[in-house]
């Protein structure tokens, strides 16, 4: 009897035995399949880098125009077509740039007095838009006044296309170098060494927005010699983020 147990727990172990093997086995196979391997080695670093590039301003966009009051509205247009005339002459003997008829007005005056409304009479504006270069931008101001304008009604800023453009290239090649800087500030404090790049993001170089500046009245310009147009800088920024393995 007591053979007999003996036997069937022995036939039993060896079966549990067999049975644990074979789960073993199973375990391994699967541990070794080159795929999940090469998945659980691969250790990545994500880092976003940032590139500013400065360049002056070049190129002054403007927007002027002449206003006239009086008494009737055929009078007020004639007298604002014949002086926006003249000013228009003189920006196209300039060679301004990009020369475009920006706003055209014609609206009544009122006044009121003791509650009641009485018609006074009409004003007229004719607004243009140009671009010069920002060097000539003073003295053609004061001419253009000289020659009838009476609004000035501001300025802004840019620099030419052909430099935004290298400006741009310039911007990312920073962003990538700085995207590259931090990464390996962060292996190297972590004593690991940076691999090689497994993703590449170019997040854009976006063209500066032109710079708005508000000058004087057109009566102080016509005071002064010449009109003083400084453009300034403008900034060219990129941002590139790259994934490097470690």
């Amino acid at each position: 009897m007591n053979s007999n147990v003996q036997r069937r727990d022995r036939i039993n172990f060896r079966s549990l035995l067999t049975a644990l093997c074979l789960t073993l086995t199973l375990v391994s196979f699967v541990g070794l399949d080159p795929a999940v391997a090469q998945e659980q080695r691969i250790r990545t670093l994500t880092v976003t880098g940032r590139g500013v590039e400065a360049i002056p301003t070049t190129q002054t966009q403007v927007r002027l125009g002449v206003e006239v009051q009086g008494k009737t509205a055929a009078d007020v247009q004639q007298e604002a077509a014949r002086r926006s005339s003249a000013v228009v002459e003189l920006l196209r003997s300039r060679q301004v740039e990009k020369l475009e008829t920006a706003g055209i007005t014609l609206s009544p005056t009122y006044s009121y007095e003791n509650n009641q409304q009485r018609l006074t009479g009409y004003t007229a504006t004719n607004t243009v838009s140009f671009r010069i270069n920002t060097a000539s931008a003073g003295t053609l101001l004061d001419d253009a006044v000289n020659a009838g304008a009476t609004r000035i009604e501001g300025v802004s800023f840019t620099a030419a296309e052909s430099a935004i453009e290298q400006a741009q290239k310039q911007a990312l090649k920073k962003a990538t170098q700085d995207a590259q800087s931090q990464a390996d500030a962060v292996l190297s404090a972590l004593n690991l060494k940076r691999g090689e790049i497994l993703g590449i993001q170019v997040n854009g170089a976006s063209p500066p927005p032109p710079m708005y500046r508000q000058l004087a009245g057109a009566r102080m310009a016509a005071a002064d010699a010449t009109t003083p147009v400084v453009g300034g800088e403008q900034q060219v920024e990129a941002s590139v983020t790259l994934q490097f393995g470690y």
